[in-house]
């Protein structure tokens, strides 16, 4: 089984890479973030033709999240249970026997914001809400862009980053408690390259000069953490015309 996440920073100018990327790779479950489009804009015919189902929580301009699947996607939730939000950034599902969790992560903008308040209160929810979904699918990977470079070594300079969202220790401390819950980085199981990222800044030639973040990830539970043989970042679409600022994050597991 293949599971990937994508952040497409809108999926109006990002479809036609994304039909090409699933023709190509044929993930058995693939995560979107960022779609910025409403439920009645989504290309749910673009995607059947493409052999893939799909469900989606949008809105106008922002947020944005779908789960797309070749297979039956069964026990579809959106949302966090009890938490009072209108902004479209989770949706859940359950794919041959996998629950599937795709989350967008609030940026927080800055530490003095209350947009940062907000990303620290949805993260106390998200764990919450982990927690009780771990207890129900032993099987589970939450996939998303979580908006958080959890180590130094996730950042293409950590000293010019410090007292910036995305890599506070408040937002870091969260990552951890996610681990804490039994999840784990799937992309650090393995040897991976230095200077791995997942995003990267339009401005000041980011991608050419390798100035990123690695701030996309599948955490997987301890059922599905022996089943992980491979998970790597999937530079190719950042090169393309037009790209979103983040690439894939894939995991291939042997169930």
């Amino acid at each position: 089984m293949k599971l990937a996440t994508w952040n497409v920073n809108s999926l109006n100018v990002r479809l036609p890479h994304v039909i090409d990327w699933i023709n190509a790779e044929k993930p058995d479950a693939l995560c979107l973030q960022e779609t910025k489009q409403e439920d009645s804009k989504f290309p749910y015919e673009a995607l059947r033709e493409a052999g893939y189902n799909a469900v989606h929580s949008g809105q106008k301009t922002y947020n944005g999240v779908a789960i797309l699947s070749p297979h039956p996607i069964e026990d579809v939730s959106f949302g966090i249970p009890g938490l009072n939000d209108e902004q479209k950034r989770l949706v859940a599902a359950t794919i041959n026997g996998v629950r599937i969790v795709c989350a967008y992560i609030p940026n927080g903008q800055s530490l003095d914001s209350d947009k940062y308040q907000y990303k620290l209160g949805w993260l106390e929810a998200l764990i919450a809400y982990l927690q009780a979904e771990l207890a129900a699918h032993p099987k589970l990977a939450l996939l998303g862009d979580y908006n958080i470079a959890p180590e130094d070594q996730d950042v293409h300079d950590p000293a010019a980053w410090v007292g910036q969202v995305l890599v506070s220790e408040p937002e870091r401390a969260a990552f951890r408690a996610m681990t804490a819950l039994g999840l784990h980085d799937s992309f650090r199981l393995f040897e991976q390259e230095p200077a791995s990222f997942s995003w990267w800044d339009y401005r000041m030639a980011g991608f050419r000069r390798n100035l990123g973040l690695r701030i996309d990830h599948i955490l997987v539970s301890d059922a599905l953490k022996a089943d992980c043989q491979r998970c790597w970042i999937d530079k190719a679409p950042r090169k393309l015309e037009r790209p979103s600022d983040h690439t894939p994050v894939v995991l291939q597991l042997a169930c």
